[in-house]
């Protein structure tokens, strides 16, 4: 009988190898290399849908051939005061995440995250999921103190939906595990082909995860 395939995360995302825990099958991380500045569109979910893409396949060049390479790429966005689709990613530094939640606060926002899945040498399959998420309105102290944890750096909108951002947020409409950064209902579906005894983990195990208490 032939192996399992091995599945290979494309991310050093701490928030993503959790939630691939959570799905119970054996998997590596092998980091994408791709510089993200260099794509050029305005619209949220395409965007997310190349990074992803390009992480997939810059990934599925350096492993070995019974592999199925993940690639995942989170946005956060809003319209602006033209219609035109506001994009926000990783911030800069303390200063940008500041600048990002301000324009966050008392507001609903989106968040979109695209799934790449693909083998060494074949096509890539490509899916996304929005949710949308409200914050309260926040003080100037709340954003400077949750900014000095450093929990904002290296997140897409500057927080961490299961984490001390949390404190932030009023509702979540759709998919809370696409916040956090991998819809794992859309992963699953996408692997249905490649590990068919893939299923999704129980409720009570993604609610501990998606309602994480600080560390």
């Amino acid at each position: 009988m032939p192996s399992s395939p091995l599945l290979v995360l494309a991310s050093n995302s701490p928030r993503r190898r959790l939630l691939l825990e959570l799905l119970g099958v054996p998997f590596c991380v092998v980091a994408s290399t791709v510089d993200e500045s260099q794509i050029e569109t305005s619209a949220p979910d395409d965007f997310a849908r190349q990074a992803a893409r390009l992480k997939c396949i810059d990934v599925a060049g350096r492993v070995a051939e019974n592999s199925i390479v993940l690639g995942a790429d989170t946005v956060v966005h809003f319209p602006g005061p033209n219609g035109d689709p506001v994009m926000l990613g990783k911030p800069s530094g303390p200063t940008e995440a500041k600048e990002m939640l301000q324009r966050l606060s008392g507001r609903t926002h989106q968040v979109t995250t695209a799934v790449a899945v693909s083998r060494p040498g074949g096509s890539v399959r490509l899916g996304s999921e929005t949710s949308d998420v409200r914050f309260r309105p926040l003080s100037r102290d709340e954003i400077d103190s949750y900014v000095a944890t450093g929990e904002s750096l290296g997140k897409a909108g500057a927080y961490a939906v299961q984490g001390r951002g949390g404190q932030f947020i009023e509702s979540v409409e759709g998919d809370l595990q696409n916040v956090i950064g991998l819809p794992l209902r859309l992963l699953v579906d996408m692997l249905v082909e490649d590990l068919p005894d893939l299923e999704m983990p129980d409720e009570e195990a993604l609610k501990r995860l998606c309602r994480q208490p600080p560390s």
